[in-house]
């Protein structure tokens, strides 16, 4: 008896060592699984901390007549980019004042400004363009020299930029601005071009905006196409998204702007609807209103020709002949102009050896 006693005593002790040992094992494995998640979530922050410093911004501003603003917008601007690595480019676009003296002294003392004159006014868009060409960052910031845009901004758009996206766009929420000569009218065209080029953005018009430097510089830019970059950016692939900016009211000078830039915008969005959708395929385009005008034309032709047979008009009184004979000729026209347009195109890209397409990443292979 006192054997099997021993004996059970044995084997019940066995088991709760056995179970003791599961116990800790399990408690090591939670602890070894807590601390990869620990080591997981201080690697995404440390590469998040070293994406903004090792990435170097390049902001870029057009100036147009505003030397009492360019020294202020300096100042806030140092302080804004105090921890990243970034350059400062300040375009000027053929001022008459004193803006170029002011630049040349603040890039004199400092270098990391860099300024570039124009030898006369070319619009902001060129200005643009000039500071993109110039810039050596991997994130381009352009905002404007009036100090209605806020620097301390900047950051939330670097932070939005983490995220993924390509481009993102200011949008003014609480706008400081006229509201017949400038709200009103934004209001409007920022509807028709959301409409036209389907990339829904509540604030074209604000320039305070972030792009990665790869997708902005292949864009070549004309006119006063500054206002469409977010759409066009889109036509190359980029990814976007909108945030909202605090916006100034004007200190000093005179808004270079006015309602006529309304009607400019309108004219640029059929330039820009068509470059975005029907540039690599313009037979589309003219060919398919050369099809309609050539539908149209039949049908008066056949129209013409009942008229005639069953209601006894004679074709040279008959204005339909007139309109049948309109269509015809022009649809075969646009169909035409179509075709040479395929031509044109293949031969832009066959001659600088460009491709249709942007190849985003690779992945694989030797």
């Amino acid at each position: 008896m006192e054997n099997q006693k021993d004996y059970s005593n044995t084997k019940f002790s066995s088991k709760q060592r056995e179970n003791k040992i599961k116990t800790r094992n399990k408690t090591k494995e939670k602890q070894i699984a807590n601390n990869l998640k620990l080591m997981e979530s201080e690697e995404i922050e440390n590469k998040d901390v070293k994406n903004s410093s090792d990435e170097k911004i390049s902001v870029v501003i057009p100036i147009y007549n505003e030397e009492e603003n360019i020294e202020e917008l300096y100042s806030k601007l140092k302080n804004s980019l105090s921890k990243y690595d970034y350059e400062i480019i300040l375009v000027d676009d053929g001022s008459t004042d004193k803006s170029w003296e002011i630049i040349k002294s603040i890039a004199k003392n400092d270098p990391k400004v860099k300024g570039i004159k124009f030898s006369r006014n070319y619009g902001q868009t060129l200005a643009m363009y000039a500071g993109f060409q110039e810039a050596k960052g991997q994130i381009i910031i352009t905002l404007d020299a009036d100090l209605q845009n806020d620097p301390d901004d900047i950051e939330n758009l670097l932070e939005e930029m983490r995220k993924g996206y390509d481009v993102v766009s200011g949008w003014r929420k609480n706008r400081r601005d006229p509201l017949i000569t400038k709200i009103i009218p934004s209001t409007i065209a920022n509807f028709l071009i959301s409409l036209i080029t389907g990339v829904k953005l509540r604030d074209y018009g604000c320039t305070l905006k972030a792009y990665r430097a790869e997708i902005i510089k292949k864009i070549r830019l004309y006119g006063e196409m500054h206002r469409f970059l977010p759409a066009l950016c889109y036509f190359e692939g980029a990814k976007i998204s909108e945030l909202p900016v605090k916006h100034h009211k004007r200190k000093h000078g005179k808004s270079k702007y006015g309602l006529k830039r309304t009607f400019k915008v309108i004219l640029d969005l059929f330039t820009v609807k068509f470059m975005g959708s029907y540039f690599l395929k313009p037979i589309y385009f003219f060919g398919g209103i050369g099809l309609i005008l050539l539908f149209l034309g039949v049908v008066f032709t056949f129209w013409t020709l009942y008229d005639k047979v069953f209601l006894d008009v004679f074709v040279h009184r008959n204005p339909k002949i007139l309109i049948a004979f309109t269509f015809l000729p022009m649809g075969v026209q646009f169909i035409l102009m179509g075709l040479i347009m395929e031509v044109l195109v293949r031969n832009y890209f066959e001659s600088q050896n460009k491709l249709p397409y942007n190849i985003k990443e690779k992945y694989g292979g030797e």
